[in-house]
């Protein structure tokens, strides 16, 4: 494995990682929801001076005498289906759980440029225990975040969650989550991977991420699977399923946030030891170029790493 060197933020405090955390978040969600408009500007005119979406909608010769009506309802045509897609424009984001989900509980809730009924949540992986169990992911994001919302105000998101009723068969949970993957991502058209907005990630002291553990079966080496089940488990629950290694590097920005002086060691073999082939050195290799870490001092303690400032681009004001 080659050395590939992430884009490192570094902060003092917990309360900067998160602001700076939230504001990373928005700029993705801005992007992801600006892309539709950016891709009608760039192709709103063909190599022959004629419109590619109206070339698509107007098919076909209008009827002698007829031609003005036909035009005006090709318009209308036109403008309902761009307005559709507009409406459908989404923001598709994966979280993972742990700390980073009191993180965003304390950056993102206090912004008012969050377009929270414009989001598609998704989770890197989950633990198979019930949703009120402080272990599961989506329980705890619920609890933190979703509840916390003013939907009145900003809307509801979409949450994808796995089958609470699957709980104690990982394969078969694996396989159903992943189907709402296909459904979310693929729909009539065949994809290869989902490409998430914005995939957001911790990484433990034992140098896991999602529930995919260093050295342990085979679920690193998985290149076709979407969703992997997880079985044994190291540490924690012991059954859970995961969002694969390749689906986390197909994603438009990958994103790290780790904080605490007992993930220090973990990440300095990350950005120091790359060819130990931990899980988040294998993310920042195979999504080189698109992968961030937001990180306190104390988790950056004796590690070697050029730090950046972070630079804030979303204006939390209405």
């Amino acid at each position: 494995m080659t050395t590939t060197v992430p884009k490192v933020f570094a902060f003092h405090e917990f309360a900067g990682v998160a602001e700076a955390v939230a504001d990373h978040v928005v700029s993705a969600q801005n992007s992801a929801l600006s892309k539709g408009l950016k891709d009608k500007k760039g192709s709103s005119t063909s190599l022959n001076g004629s419109s590619g979406h109206d070339d698509k909608i107007s098919v076909g010769r209008p009827s002698s005498g007829r031609s003005l009506s036909n035009t005006a309802s090709r318009d209308s045509s036109t403008s309902s289906k761009k307005l559709k897609k507009d409406k459908e424009q989404r923001f598709k984001i994966a979280l993972s759980g742990g700390s980073l989900i009191q993180v965003l509980h304390e950056g993102l809730l206090k912004r008012t440029d969050v377009q929270w009924e414009k989001w598609d949540v998704y989770f890197a992986d989950e633990r198979l225990v019930p949703f009120d169990s402080p272990e599961s992911n989506y329980g705890l994001a619920k609890r933190k975040i979703f509840d916390q919302i003013d939907t009145e105000k900003y809307g509801t998101p979409n949450v994808y969650h796995i089958d609470e009723r699957l709980i104690n068969d990982p394969q078969e949970c694996a396989e159903d989550y992943e189907k709402i993957l296909i459904k979310g991502f693929a729909g009539r058209d065949s994809v290869k991977l989902p490409m998430f907005d914005l995939f957001l990630l911790g990484c433990a002291p034992d140098g896991h991420i999602a529930s995919l553990f260093p050295n342990f079966q085979e679920n690193l080496r998985e290149k076709l699977a979407w969703v992997v089940s997880v079985e044994n488990a190291p540490s924690g629950p012991a059954n859970r399923i995961s969002l694969t290694i390749p689906v986390i590097c197909h994603s438009h920005r990958v994103t790290f946030v780790v904080e605490g002086a007992t993930k220090a060691p973990v990440i300095k073999t990350i950005m120091e030891r790359p060819e130990k082939g931990l899980p988040s050195s294998i993310v920042n290799e195979g999504a080189a170029g698109r992968v961030a870490w937001f990180v306190d001092d104390e988790a950056l303690t004796d590690v070697f790493v050029t730090k950046k400032k972070y630079k804030f681009c979303c204006d939390t004001d209405e």
